[in-house]
């Protein structure tokens, strides 16, 4: 039996801001994916109740194995009512796969564990091929609507950010961001490159102690204190124009400028950059694969495949440094550095006759006390 204070959210990555440990995070999100899972983990919660299928068995994703592996217990498909049916605040009990409130059946789900996971990763490596094959059938046809990211430039608006023969850093939140943020913490301390933080990314760059230059993204899943740092702030809009992230901007009373384009903020960051002339763009946890973007939600990467095809010339991406370079250090790398650093030590011993003499002096006394 789990016991705990319920906390509910529509969109995971906004619930886990506002998550306490111990309590019982009610969810709605199929397929969970590993950076919402981790999320979830690190929020140190007793249970997940997810109203969907953890892993539906689309494709193959880790999210629901972080949650087990982190000891959280996971109830799914208890149905989209349940949802409804929950409150903040309210302390329920899990017996086994049902719901209980004052001793009252809310809902019944399953229990999920390493058995279902497995057989569900099966199944999603069966439906790999279909999947990718929708996948790549959505990018194509979607990136002839999209060629005029290729083809024209960006109405960008005026900015006091320069850009012209610097470095730009693009930090998204994604897959082992904060990771690869940290390899290359000498790299921004010494080159200096202009900071952009896609939403989230930004409050990684606040983490770490950097200030972001400019924020860009439709302003949802970024914390009120980063937004307030004083970085310039452009809004990414709809190609209509349509701005749902302003409200946000103006209910904190900041000010923002619009950047209307298609594809993902983090394709306009790099466009963005490109176009105002960065010598060169190093992106950190941006999605670059079929799984990242499936696990977003998102159909197909026609707007990234194409942004990458006009600034590829200077894109380099940050995504897994941290485990190329994760080494411990070996005992003989120390003791050669102990080595080298007596030798100028030993040569000045063997040119002067006093610092000679006071060797001699030091290797005596050594025996007597030894008694050799």
């Amino acid at each position: 039996m789990i016991k705990g204070i319920v906390r509910r959210g529509a969109r995971t990555k906004e619930l886990v801001k506002n998550l306490k440990p111990n309590e019982i995070a009610v969810i709605c999100h199929e397929d969970i994916d590993e950076l919402a899972a981790k999320a979830l983990a690190e929020a140190k919660i007793k249970a997940v109740i997810n109203t969907c299928a953890s892993i539906s068995g689309k494709y193959p994703h880790r999210g629901p194995s972080v949650l087990l592996e982190s000891g959280i217990t996971v109830l799914e498909q208890t149905g989209p009512d349940f949802f409804e049916k929950i409150k903040d605040g309210m302390e329920i009990e899990i017996k086994g796969t049902k719901v209980f409130f004052q001793n009252r059946v809310l809902g019944q789900g399953t229990l999920l564990n390493k058995e279902i996971i497995e057989k569900k990763y099966r199944q999603a490596e069966d439906n790999y091929g279909l999947q990718l094959g929708k996948f790549i059938n959505n990018t194509l046809e979607y990136a002839a609507k999209e060629v005029d990211l290729v083809e024209k430039n960006l109405n960008v608006p005026e900015l006091k950010t320069r850009f012209k023969g610097r470095h730009t850093l693009i930090v998204v939140r994604g897959k082992n961001y904060l990771d690869d943020l940290n390899v290359i913490r000498p790299y921004i301390n010494e080159i200096k490159p202009v900071l952009i933080g896609v939403d989230g990314g930004a409050d990684a760059l606040k983490s770490f102690g950097y200030c972001p230059d400019l924020i860009i993204g439709d302003m949802d899943s970024i914390s009120d204190e980063t937004l307030k740092c004083g970085a310039e702030l452009i809004v990414h809009a709809y190609p209509d124009g349509r701005a749902p992230g302003m409200e946000r901007i103006r209910a904190l009373n900041l000010k923002a400028k619009v950047l209307p384009a298609p594809g993902t903020s983090e394709d306009v960051a790099m466009l963005l950059a490109y176009q105002l002339g960065t010598e060169l763009i190093v992106a950190v946890g941006t999605h670059s694969n079929v799984i990242d973007f499936l696990e977003k939600g998102r159909k197909g990467m026609a707007s990234t495949f194409l942004v990458r095809l006009k600034v590829g010339s200077i894109l380099v991406d940050a995504k897994g440094v941290s485990k190329l370079y994760r080494q411990k250090l070996k005992f003989r790398y120390i003791a050669q550095l102990v080595i080298a650093a007596f030798i100028p030590f030993i040569v000045v011993s063997l040119i002067s006759p006093t610092a000679s003499q006071f060797l001699r002096l030091l290797y005596l006394k050594l025996r007597i006390f030894l008694k050799i």
